[in-house]
């Protein structure tokens, strides 16, 4: 994992930013044509969307290194790596379709990918183990984001994940003597208390999804 090489395409991207403004004036285009189910604070709802994104961009290294250390610890890093390498390819070669993007919008579509690809692993971990493999929940902020990225591009992106998915990680892998010496430790209420201190990114950033718009 080159997670190093990561956090270095984002610091280029925040300075990109610092000079050009880019992604500031890319989303107060699309504020006035959100999804309705987006939910931004009546106060600055730009400057929310702007830390959102942004926030969800830089989480992107914690959370590769977080999944990678557990995948680790669980005893399955040869089938969870592989999987996590493809969301790191992302940020650092990016598809030829985006040649000569840059700039924090542009790692939006990376983010989404690696955070998507952890959401799909946290599920697997949920099922198997009735805990994910980390104890963020982003299920929010990615249904935020693929609204942000438009539909389009971000379902070709989740059946990238999927496809990923399907070829690296099955049953088997979760059939390990590793696997079941690693559910062993779960049982701690230590571990229970210490997943509920990770409260949800996008209520801690004031954007919300109000799924029921008849309600």
């Amino acid at each position: 994992m080159n997670i190093a090489a990561v956090r270095d395409q984002i610091t280029k991207a925040h300075h990109h930013e610092a000079t050009t403004g880019q992604l500031q004036q890319h989303l107060a285009h699309h504020v006035p044509h959100l999804h309705p189910s987006i939910q931004l604070p009546e106060k600055d709802p730009q400057g929310a969307l702007v830390r959102f994104v942004t926030a969800y961009i830089d989480q992107v290294p914690e959370l590769l290194e977080a999944a990678h250390a557990v995948a680790l610890e669980a005893g399955i890093e040869s089938q969870i790596k592989p999987v996590l390498k493809i969301a790191e390819t992302y940020f650092l070669q990016p598809p030829d379709i985006m040649n000569g993007h840059v700039g924090l919008d542009c790692l939006l579509d990376e983010a989404y990918l690696a955070h998507r690809l952890v959401e799909e692993v946290n599920d697997l971990y949920i099922k198997h183990f009735q805990q994910p493999l980390i104890p963020l929940d982003t299920t929010v902020a990615n249904l935020i984001a693929h609204q942000l990225i438009g539909e389009a591009f971000a379902n070709q992106l989740d059946e990238v994940v999927h496809h990923s998915l399907d070829n690296l990680l099955d049953e088997e892998s979760f059939a390990l003597e590793s696997v079941e010496a690693y559910r062993a430790t779960l049982t701690s209420p230590d571990t229970g208390a210490a997943w509920k201190r990770w409260p949800c990114l996008s209520r801690q950033l004031g954007v919300e999804l109000e799924l029921d718009q008849s309600a």
